[in-house]
């Protein structure tokens, strides 16, 4: 799929509390970008990755508090050995690279996802960041690697059986699973927006995301702009969201 140009929408600041605070990004079409262009599929992901930079710096200004991102699912590891190190490579490289940029900009920066099969290295790095970003306000970024809806609700799951079995939850409740989830603690995302065209979600958010509204873009994520971003907004701003109410 051609690559679309970007529409012609300021980046304003944001109007009200109609617009979604939270919002969750599927970040797709980083391979397809790059072949379209006769390039590597790694170098799609890097500048996927440069994209992802810019994204972040425009959420405050357009009113999001919460910027989650889906970097890397469980499923993805069926990619090539190639493939997977060198996109284990860009992560590890945006967060040294990002480090003092968010602790300077008021980013706190979390990781969502099971990371025991993650490079040790990288670990210590997603750890180092967090600390050195915990104090800061002015936007949340969760970035979601080795993460799959399905694997992390089984994990809350042995968490919360773990929890009843200690006496601490007598009759398990929908707040007592979701204390237990990698996201406790965060609101629900209001929007996902999944780029590149596919209307799938992907094992993303699949009990947080329950009553979020989606918003499916055919635009490659290398070339999804804060433009998109702020245009996306503003039109999902004019729907009502009932949460089941009539």
């Amino acid at each position: 799929m051609a690559a679309e140009t970007a529409p012609a929408v300021a980046v304003s600041p944001a109007r009200g509390s109609e617009r979604a605070r939270h919002v969750a990004i599927i970040m797709d079409g980083n391979g397809r970008w790059a072949k379209e262009r006769g390039w590597p599929r790694l170098v799609g992901h890097r500048r996927g990755a440069e994209r992802v930079k810019q994204i972040v710096r425009a959420c405050p200004d357009l009113g999001v508090d919460w910027l989650t991102v889906y970097a890397f699912s469980t499923e993805n590891w069926k990619r090539s050995t190639e493939e997977v190190l060198g996109l284990m490579g860009i992560f590890a490289r945006y967060i040294q690279r990002e480090a003092n940029a968010m602790a300077a900009e008021g980013v706190r920066m979390r990781f969502i996802g099971g990371r025991e099969r993650l490079d040790p290295k990288l670990q210590a790095l997603m750890a180092g960041i967090e600390a050195r970003t915990a104090s800061n306000t002015r936007l949340n970024l969760t970035v979601a690697i080795n993460y799959g809806g399905r694997d992390e609700l089984t994990r809350a799951a042995g968490r919360l059986a773990r929890r009843i079995a200690r006496g601490e939850v007598a009759e398990p409740t929908e707040a007592d699973l979701a204390a237990c989830l990698d996201t406790a603690g965060f609101p629900d995302p209001d929007l996902v927006i999944r780029t590149s065209g596919e209307t799938r979600t992907s094992n993303f958010l699949p009990f947080q995301a329950a009553y979020s509204e989606y918003e499916f873009t055919p635009v490659l994520w290398p070339d999804f702009t804060p433009a998109y971003l702020a245009e996306i907004l503003d039109r999902t701003s004019l729907r009502q969201r009932r949460f089941g109410a009539a």
